[in-house]
């Protein structure tokens, strides 16, 4: 076993900078078979948007034309620019970059939070701000592009009013539970739902993309929009909703400050989804729901909920899946996922690749699973290639502000059947994680990956993970300990890695 010096961290951070800059500064390189359109910030939505000098201006425009773009076709925006809402991906269309600079930005908020005369002080004692527009659930805010980020207060909701998380019989009081700079709570109870709960039976709020409501941050230093020079919302909505459409190749767009998925699709089996060279950031943290039962927090407790999100994530079946190339950082939950829970239906997830990513202070790097119940024992995995990606630092992202803090992981396929056959993880670079750097458990052994010539960095004592069929028990939590390069030859079955443990 190697020892992880100075000297080769600082290698490694060198690695994984230069990668990020190769991402960054990808040239262009897509062509289209069919129809090309444009898309810049000074454009027009009234113009036909068919060339570079008569662009259409906005993602609602695109979002109008979805119906009329043909497999073939092409959507390009005008790097340097930004674009706000939510795009809405077209069957066999491609949405990609042109012009010169910084990646097309695609953000989901309308608009961003900075304007002072919208922020209005509510709580002089305790630095409390209402943003006075209606404005869908906020996962979180970040400032100055990253330099800092909100905490998010999500009290339970239970017999109609919000209660405290670990007491329910106490009332959630803005001035008193938000005590920390930054700190923020999304108000909303103007439609409610009528079958809510798991195994309880009262009525909580619910949440869609259109739902808007009421945001309060406390911001100790002053009215926020002067405190900082950028402040953006991340707002439920997903970036692009690619949904069932097949044959979709998104390429070159920076894709941030987005509070379901970054990129979302789904359904039987979708086909052809490729992404490429983009960079996502600042992924997540909306609620998806409020449950009454969940059996992470507070240990079977009422009233907690499911936050999003995934940079890119296929729920359900999928062939030719690709993601490569990507810098992601800063995800709520995953930074790329394939995952089903099949209540009895039949998925196939075959020929899915992750190549050649970046992906930082993620909670989990790499998700997936096959969670085979109600009966189906024909879904399957085939043709898995997880190669040469950087995954670096699970755990240590705003994501932790989750309850469930103990499941982070650079490749997490939790302990479900996961029947899975032709799967390799090989020449990936794992670099620290805060709690498993890898979860690989399926119902059968042979169901897990072929591992060979992968790099592991972690700090003594810390935890490598779980490899191995869970039909008779689970595997045990193997450590970076003073056998931890035996255990990744013979446990993990990776005879050729290298692995560094930081003193």
């Amino acid at each position: 076993m190697n020892i992880a010096t100075k000297e080769y961290l600082s290698a490694i951070n060198a690695i994984a900078e230069d990668r990020k800059q190769q991402i960054l500064k990808r040239p262009d390189g897509i062509t289209v078979s069919g129809t090309a359109y444009y898309v810049s910030a000074d454009g027009d939505d009234k113009n036909d948007g068919l060339t570079k000098e008569n662009p259409w201006k906005t993602i609602g425009r695109v979002n109008e034309a979805a119906n009329t773009l043909n497999p073939g076709d092409g959507v390009f925006f005008r790097r340097g620019d930004i674009f706000r809402g939510m795009l809405f991906a077209s069957e066999g269309v491609t949405y990609a970059a042109y012009g010169e600079g910084e990646k097309p930005r695609l953000y989901a908020a309308d608009r961003a939070l900075d304007d002072p005369s919208l922020w209005v002080e509510v709580d002089s004692i305790n630095h409390i701000y209402r943003w006075d527009e209606p404005i869908l659930d906020v996962g979180t805010i970040v400032f100055n592009d990253g330099e800092r980020h909100s905490y998010k207060h999500i009290p339970s909701y239970i017999g109609g009013r919000y209660v405290c998380r670990d007491d329910e019989s106490k009332p959630f009081d803005m001035s008193e539970e938000m005590k920390g700079d930054l700190d923020i709570f999304w108000y909303y109870d103007a439609a409610m739902t009528t079958s809510p709960s798991r195994g309880e039976d009262f009525p909580v709020p619910a949440l869609r993309y259109d739902r808007f409501g009421t945001l309060y941050l406390r911001c100790d230093n002053g009215n926020p929009a002067l405190v900082f020079d950028s402040v953006e919302a991340v707002v439920r909505r997903h970036g692009i909703k690619v949904g069932r459409c097949n044959n979709v190749r998104i390429d070159n767009l920076c894709i941030k400050y987005v509070g379901e998925h970054g990129i979302s699709a789904g359904g039987e089996r979708v086909r052809g989804l490729h992404v490429s060279g983009c960079e996502f950031g600042w992924i997540g943290g909306s609620i998806q729901h409020y449950l009454g039962l969940d059996p992470n927090y507070p240990e079977g407790g009422r009233g907690t909920v499911t936050r999003y999100g995934n940079a890119i994530e296929v729920y359900g079946g999928c062939d030719g899946y690709t993601v490569e190339d990507c810098y992601i950082y800063q995800c709520y939950d995953a930074g790329i996922t394939h995952q089903i829970t099949t209540n009895g239906k039949k998925y196939e997830l075959t020929d899915v690749t992750y190549r050649n990513n970046l992906v930082e202070y993620c909670v989990y790097s790499i998700e997936y699973f096959l969670d085979q119940n109600d009966g189906d024992t024909e879904s399957y995995m085939d043709g898995i290639e997880i190669c040469d990606n950087i995954l670096r630092y699970s755990g240590y992202g705003w994501g932790q502000q989750r309850h469930n803090k103990h499941t982070p992981a650079h490749i997490k396929g939790w302990s479900y059947v996961n029947t899975a056959s032709n799967y390799t993880v090989h020449h990936n670079i794992f670099d620290r994680s805060a709690y498993r750097m890898l979860h690989l458990v399926a119902r059968d052994q042979d169901s897990c990956p072929e591992m060979h010539d992968n790099v592991y960095i972690q700090h003594r004592g810390g935890m490598i993970g779980q490899y191995g069929g869970n039909e008779l028990g689970e595997p045990d939590i193997l450590y970076m300990d003073e056998n931890a390069d035996v255990t990744v030859h013979y446990i993990f079955g990776d005879e050729d890695a290298e692995v560094y443990v930081i003193e």
